[in-house]
């Protein structure tokens, strides 16, 4: 496991959207207009730094009491785009996937007290009732970058900086793309998978992001970055990493109805990312 950065970082990727300006209602677009003027705005470290400190107290605070007014902010063809946290409806989902993720009881009780969860998802429920509509603009994948979302973007988009070990930069990888070119990529894979392969778990995956990407502003920016992942995986694996590309390629090699060559580009991926998960059970 890397070990270049002193920061204590969740081992997580991202999927994000940012929409323009003006794909927000008032009042909340003018806060994020005033917010991008804002010299300084706070990037992912910062974000992870305030979430790790609502964990610190005894009860921890797994959920923000307040939404929070932040947001990353980008540049689309020379038009803002703003991706706010939403950290509090994000810490009520993770919750979610907690309780459901087949931890044993006595593990879940000691990261959190009965008594929290509880009150938590009372305070989840009261607040669907008033935003039966709402999403988040940020999905999280734990010890992985689900092969699904990868689908989304192509090897020209990806962006990797190898990072200063003697300056404390961590690496980073990460694709960008605009919305209309992820809807494309997303359909086109969805057909080559339902005309080569039974109903399964990627295509049932795709479908569900694709409904989630319809959610949002067609001139959006969408955007994979492997987050935390890029401490557990060694330098030159990570700057090898053409994981977009291999699954163009092996939809490629569906479309032609090469089985054989779309098997082992799958085998491939698989075994890369299972590499990543069993990582978790590292001591």
């Amino acid at each position: 496991m890397s070990v270049d950065s002193p920061l204590l970082v969740p081992y997580a990727s991202y999927l994000r959207v940012y929409e323009p300006l003006a794909a927000f209602p008032e009042p909340e677009r003018t806060h994020w207009s005033r917010y991008v003027r804002r010299p300084g705005t706070p990037g992912a470290q910062e974000e992870l730094r305030r979430s790790l400190a609502d964990l610190v107290p005894v009860p921890p605070v797994p959920v923000p009491v307040h939404e929070s007014g932040e947001a990353f902010v980008a540049h689309l063809d020379g038009v803002v785009v703003v991706c706010p946290w939403r950290t509090r409806l994000r810490g009520w989902l993770a919750l979610r996937e907690l309780a459901e993720s087949g931890l044993p009881a006595p593990v879940l009780d000691a990261m959190l007290p009965p008594v929290v969860r509880a009150q938590v998802e009372a305070d989840h429920e009261r607040w669907l009732e008033r935003n039966p509509d709402a999403r988040p603009w940020i999905r999280t994948a734990v010890w992985q970058v689900p092969l699904r979302w990868f689908a989304l973007f192509g090897d020209e988009e990806r962006e990797y900086e190898p990072g200063d070990r003697a300056a404390g930069r961590a690496p980073v990888l990460r694709y960008r793309t605009t919305m209309a070119q992820a809807r494309r990529r997303l359909a086109r894979a969805l057909r080559a998978l339902r005309d080569s392969l039974d109903e399964g778990a990627m295509t049932q995956g795709l479908v569900e992001v694709g409904r989630w990407l319809e959610e949002f502003h067609p001139r959006a920016l969408v955007e994979l970055d492997y987050g935390g992942l890029v401490h557990a995986v060694a330098r030159e694996r990570l700057a090898a990493d053409r994981s977009a590309a291999d699954v163009a390629d092996g939809l490629a090699a569906l479309r032609s109805g090469d089985d054989k060559t779309a098997g082992e580009v799958y085998a491939r991926l698989a075994e890369r990312w299972r590499a990543v998960r069993d990582l978790r059970h590292a001591n």
